[in-house]
């Protein structure tokens, strides 16, 4: 590990959602070209938990943003997972021909289209006439947000300037929509303003976003006794997502692990064991709706 290069991704902050699910797209991205060639951990900088990439031969930022370019090749078609619908509430059969064409075009080398597939939701669990879907799924239409439309809209718009400035740079909010709302920072309540927040420009950190949505594999839908649950999240009387941050570095497989221990969702985590497994700090997050809008809150330490 010594001779690998450490790139800290110093623009990412491990208490945001959307910051850390771009941390995780940026790992993926990476290591689905090399599984064995690509690690990460964290490290406390800045008075915030920033991840670091490690990898053999990617030498430094430039090196990190020219090859995320090459890999989300914005000049390329889309992943057919970002086109076959505007948004997620469809009719089972509809769903269910779309993962069946994915599962058959899946190869050892590529699976990623039927692994978004598996992420989105199941056309064995319905309410009203449409899928159980992703809880990472926050837009349905309403105000002319679609989820995966915005998808298939970041994919064909981002740069590498975003991918720099999102990884290496504090998040200044330059860029217009389309925003996944994966950021707490994305819910404007009117009680908090002085004017109508709906009359002002949306502005978020489109990189973030990007390279945000490549992460969504790594959360696969899964059957419940409840319906359908989405890795990392738990439901009761609120519905919360929690995310660990770690200190040696892993790779890939081991991440997907991680994410699913299920002593994350405890209610008071147990810090000794988790520090076993190499957990910093759990931070966890509420996903709400208000308006005809839903958000996710500022995550709060667990640990």
């Amino acid at each position: 590990m010594s001779s690998w290069n450490r790139i800290p991704l110093i623009g990412l902050d491990g208490s945001n959602l959307l910051a850390y699910l771009a941390s995780l797209g940026t790992l993926r991205t990476l290591a689905l070209e090399n599984p064995d060639g690509v690690k990460m951990s964290w490290t406390d900088r800045g008075g915030a938990w920033r991840p670091v990439i490690h990898h053999p031969q990617l030498a430094g930022e430039a090196d990190l943003a020219d090859r995320l370019v090459a890999l989300l090749d914005s000049t390329q078609p889309p992943n057919p997972a970002f086109t076959f619908a505007n948004d997620l509430a469809l009719e089972p059969e509809k769903f269910a021909e779309q993962a069946t064409a994915a599962a058959q075009a899946a190869t050892a080398a590529d699976r990623t289209w039927a692994d978004f597939m598996a992420a989105f939701g199941c056309e064995a669990f319905a309410e009203q006439g449409t899928i159980q879907h992703t809880a990472f799924c926050v837009m349905k239409g309403a105000g002319h947000q679609h989820f995966l439309g915005f998808m298939a809209e970041l994919h064909r718009g981002t740069d590498r300037e975003h991918f720099q400035r999102a990884l290496f740079q504090p998040w200044d909010y330059a860029d217009p929509p389309p925003a996944m709302r994966w950021d707490p920072h994305d819910f404007r309540p009117h009680a908090l303003r002085a004017t109508d927040p709906s009359k002002d420009a949306i502005r978020t950190v489109r990189g973030a976003n990007r390279l945000a949505v490549e992460a969504l594999p790594l959360f696969s839908t899964v059957p419940t006794r409840g319906g359908l649950g989405t890795v990392g999240f738990r439901h009761s009387t609120i519905e919360e997502i929690t995310w660990p941050v770690w200190g040696p570095a892993i790779a890939l497989g081991a991440l997907r692990s991680l994410l699913s221990l299920p002593e994350l969702q405890a209610d008071r985590p147990a810090r000794q064991e988790l520090a076993a497994r190499g957990v910093l700090q759990l931070y966890r997050a509420r996903k709400f709706k208000e308006d005809r809008y839903r958000n996710f809150s500022h995550a709060r330490e667990l640990l």
